[in-house]
């Protein structure tokens, strides 16, 4: 059972810094470009209204998607509760690769919203 209280925690941080990371690049976003912190492609770091905008629409993605993950990926942990180590252990990898995807669609999708904006 400690086990599967682990994967659940493990399974919940990717959500929750999608949450908090994206709040921060959307309401405060780095206010200088550089290849440190923040958003960070060739097009985003093309000028400031580039930048100001690629943290606004990634940050907002992160934001929403990661409050949709939040309470499915609490859901999909339920039905192994008491299941193997093995089961949890697969269904928490299963979802984290998912988890993962997830966080990486919204650069996709931001990449293509600063190319249908600033073209």
């Amino acid at each position: 059972m400690w086990f599967w209280w682990f994967m659940l925690i493990c399974d919940l941080l990717i959500p929750a810094l999608m949450i908090l990371f994206g709040r921060m690049m959307w309401k405060h976003p780095p206010q200088n470009i550089n290849w440190i912190m923040g958003y960070r492609t060739k097009r985003s770091m093309k000028n400031i209204e580039t930048w100001k905008y690629a943290h606004e629409c990634c940050g907002r993605l992160w934001w929403k998607i990661g409050w949709i993950m939040l309470p499915i990926s609490a859901a999909v942990h339920l039905p192994v509760y008491h299941g193997s180590d093995n089961e949890i252990g697969i269904v928490g990898g299963i979802l984290c690769t998912l988890q993962v995807v997830m966080l990486l669609v919204p650069v996709f999708l931001t990449e293509r919203a600063l190319k249908k904006k600033f073209s």
